[in-house]
């Protein structure tokens, strides 16, 4: 194919196409900032919107809850039991929805989605390894048959639990490295004089170039803050939807700040410090737990090749002598 080709212009072509490849990884980058900052601004947009309408018809509302106090219904024990259940299940939903919202999963059906692969997966992977194993030629004893339906049961329950735990914990970790850098960020706001909410919103605009997960939390604090007139809350709600310890003392620390009166500048400054403390405790824990850990790898796959290049000389100089020999 390439015969008629000299190879000055084999090296002219390969050098182009390396350059082009050169200039698109370098401009990559530069692109997606402009996106990051578009789903930033969506994604706040968006919760404004909701915060708005929520807000709205709470003001519709308002008096109408009173109304069923006037109302005198028979059975007053078993409308008890019915109020209880239905508090339990929306604390189990509050849950779900937690999850869902540290995982970063902002969908009104996902909790839904979430309960319904929870239960429904287990069957499916279980009918799955009964029709499988019942198509098989190879006949299965019947306790072989109930552990593998039981650990693929298993499996399917966990399933949904282990992802999502998964995208909870990439998701802290990604929001940790930067927190304290945008403390920092905050610290300079606040100490040059502008208000916590115009601050946050800031922070959230400057950041959300290189870390969009903690912008997009920061702006939908800044939202519910301007939103709702409650810090409180919407600190409590920020700290409910990171879920990492970073999130929670630093809403706990511009609570107290606000019911005290003390300095939201030094608060700012002593968590920005204990965080980063906590993130360099944190790498050295797992810098000890790595020899523990490379000591199974080692021995199974450094020592053999070791033994083999150290001994493989050796029997190959005894096996030529007992030849000759």
């Amino acid at each position: 194919m390439f015969e008629g080709l000299d190879n000055d212009v084999l090296i002219v072509v390969g050098s182009a196409f390396a350059a082009a490849i050169s200039f698109i990884a370098f401009a990559l980058p530069f692109l997606t900032r402009g996106e990051k900052k578009e789903r930033y601004r969506s994604v706040i947009e968006k919760k404004r919107r909701e915060l708005f309408q929520a807000t709205r018809e709470q003001v519709e509302n308002r008096g109408k809850a009173s109304a069923l106090d006037t109302k005198k219904m028979s059975g007053r024990e078993s409308m008890a039991l019915f109020f209880k259940v239905q508090e339990l299940a929306g604390q189990m939903g509050q849950k779900v929805r937690d999850k869902m919202l540290q995982a970063g999963i902002r969908s009104p059906t996902a909790p839904l989605k979430y309960v319904i692969a929870t239960v429904g997966l287990p069957v499916l992977f279980g009918l799955l390894a009964i029709t499988v194993m019942s198509a098989s030629d190879k006949e299965v004893s019947k306790g072989v048959a109930v552990t593998i339906v039981f650990a693929v049961v298993l499996f399917g329950f966990f399933l949904p639990r282990i992802l999502v735990k998964n995208m909870i914990v990439k998701r802290q970790k990604d929001i940790n490295m930067t927190f304290p850098d945008a403390l920092d960020m905050m610290l300079i706001c606040v100490q040059g004089g502008i208000g916590l909410e115009q601050t946050i919103n800031r922070v959230a605009e400057e950041v959300s170039e290189y870390a969009p997960t903690l912008a997009e939390e920061l702006g939908i604090l800044s939202a519910e803050m301007s939103m709702l007139n409650d810090r409180k809350a919407a600190m409590q709600d920020f700290a409910r939807r990171v879920g990492s310890g970073g999130a929670k003392t630093f809403a706990t620390a511009m609570i107290q700040a606000e019911q005290y009166g003390t300095s939201v500048s030094q608060a700012l400054r002593v968590l920005s410090d204990e965080i980063r403390d906590a993130r360099m405790q944190e790498a050295e824990r797992k810098a000890m737990a790595l020899p523990p850990k490379l000591t199974v790898p080692m021995i199974l796959f450094f020592l053999p090749a070791l033994f083999i290049v150290i001994l493989g000389p050796v029997g190959v100089k005894a096996s030529q002598m007992n030849l000759g020999g």
